[in-house]
């Protein structure tokens, strides 16, 4: 691999080890399921809350404040509390705890409930035909007129990050839930960009094996079918999302405030490029296939005919001999001094003739 696709995965790595120190258990006081849960007031975070039950009172207590609930794969016994809590719709609440759904947004009354697939890139010494290259994990999103209750399913996609980085921008989070309904759309949709540059990198090392001058000897086809494998996964959790994030960007939602919508259009426009990237690599990676099959099949057309022509050249030899071991007694020359001596000669000439003609016409 280039030196630049090295210099990438150790970037990847060092922010993955980054994201992890974020995501300490000590984050998590609240259970085993919840993350964390905070109230915000004009964009700036309030101090923490002994329960959820109270983080809601307060917050509809005051009418302008919102609570942003994080959870991670909830049990249905933990999720159903907070489902009463929130108010939250049983087909929602049912789709949120099973988990393995595809990217969609659902409104119930002024409820949104957004479902993001979220990916990340395995990191791997050296690409194999058994390699993992992309992990799912996935994301939903209940946006209320007063709170945020995210559920994520995986082992990567934390939200701890995203929440500071938000924190940090109280103008953008005083907007409200629909604000961070953006982010977290956005996080998702930047992660499949980093995907899909990291898979570049794999499909050019595979591109440069196939292409090299031994390149029918060292490819192994099964990489180029493990990537296809792997980027199928992939464009299932991407494409999908087009849907949902045209309805985020055009239609009027009570729970989407009017000035987020226009950074949803970008978020689409993010995601555009991340399939037209996701098409171009399935056409790449088919390029790769059939060129390394052609190779293959150039090299096996190569090894029949040197076999054909070596067959050719021991078949004059084993002709004459065969038919002077007849032992018939009437035989040309047969009891001549030199027939012995002149049956090698005329063996010795049609070999070495026939191997020029087959080594001047590429055979050999």
């Amino acid at each position: 691999m280039s030196m630049v696709g090295n210099l990438r995965k150790v970037a990847r790595l060092a922010g993955r080890r980054r994201r992890v120190d974020l995501n300490h258990p000590a984050r998590s006081p609240l259970g085993s399921a919840v993350v964390n849960c905070v109230i915000y007031r004009d964009g700036i975070r309030q101090p923490d809350t002994s329960t959820v039950e109270e983080a809601v009172q307060q917050v509809r207590k005051r009418g302008h404040d919102f609570v942003w609930l994080g959870l991670h794969e909830p049990s249905e016994t933990e999720f159903a509390q907070v489902a009463g809590v929130f108010g939250l719709h049983p087909l929602a609440v049912e789709d949120a705890v099973q988990a393995h759904q595809r990217p969609k947004l659902e409104q119930y009354d002024d409820v949104l409930f957004a479902v993001f697939k979220t990916v990340t890139y395995v990191e791997h010494e050296q690409l194999t035909a058994t390699s993992e290259v992309v992990d799912t994990g996935e994301i939903m999103v209940f946006t209320g007129p007063d709170f945020v209750v995210t559920v994520r399913h995986g082992r990567h996609g934390s939200l701890g990050p995203l929440r500071e980085e938000l924190e940090a921008d109280p103008e953008q989070l005083a907007k409200g839930p629909s604000a961070v309904l953006h982010a977290i759309a956005d996080h998702v949709v930047d992660d499949y960009l980093t995907v899909t540059d990291a898979i570049q990198d794999d499909i050019n090392e595979v591109e440069s094996e196939v292409f090299s001058p031994q390149g029918s000897q060292s490819a192994d086809a099964g990489r180029s079918y493990q990537l296809k494998r792997e980027l199928l996964e992939l464009k299932r959790a991407v494409v999908p999302l087009a849907r949902p994030l045209e309805v985020l960007s055009t239609r009027h939602l009570r729970s989407v405030d009017p000035e987020i919508r226009a950074y949803f259009r970008d978020v689409a426009d993010h995601l555009a490029r991340v399939t037209e990237q996701i098409t171009s690599f399935g056409s790449l990676l088919d390029s790769i296939l059939q060129a390394h099959l052609a190779q293959v099949a150039v090299a096996q057309n190569e090894s029949a005919r040197k076999i054909t022509s070596w067959a050719a050249i021991v078949a004059v030899p084993t002709m004459l001999c065969g038919v002077y071991g007849m032992n018939y007694d009437h035989m040309p020359e047969l009891r001549w001094a030199f027939g012995y001596p002149l049956v090698l000669a005329v063996i010795a000439t049609a070999c070495f003739l026939l191997y020029r003609t087959f080594k001047r016409n590429g055979w050999l």
